[in-house]
């Protein structure tokens, strides 16, 4: 059995994923093979008081990167968008990016 720090690696902290702050939905970049269910436990049981609505996952493709005549591309990653209930309680780490 994975922890929930198995599966949540870490915050995604841009414009984009502050904005979703207010809706309550949160962004964190998670395992490859982590799928809906194991996020949704993840979150509920790494941040006591929360309930979670929806869950959904995006496979983010790497980028090409050059150095010089050579070329490549970063890793590919997973993003999972979480949106919590009304009654449910924020996540205090994002709350002090605001």
């Amino acid at each position: 059995m994975k922890s929930p720090y198995d599966i949540i690696l870490k915050p995604v902290i841009t414009e984009k994923s502050m904005t979703g702050i207010q809706q309550k939905t949160y962004t964190f970049k998670v395992a490859k093979d982590a799928n809906k269910i194991e996020v949704k436990n993840a979150v509920e049981q790494a941040f006591p008081g929360t309930k979670v609505e929806k869950v959904t996952m995006v496979n983010v493709s790497g980028k090409e990167k050059r150095m010089g005549a050579n070329s490549g591309f970063t890793s590919k990653w997973k993003k999972a968008y979480v949106k919590l209930s009304e009654e449910s309680k924020t996540i205090e780490f994002f709350e002090g990016m605001m």
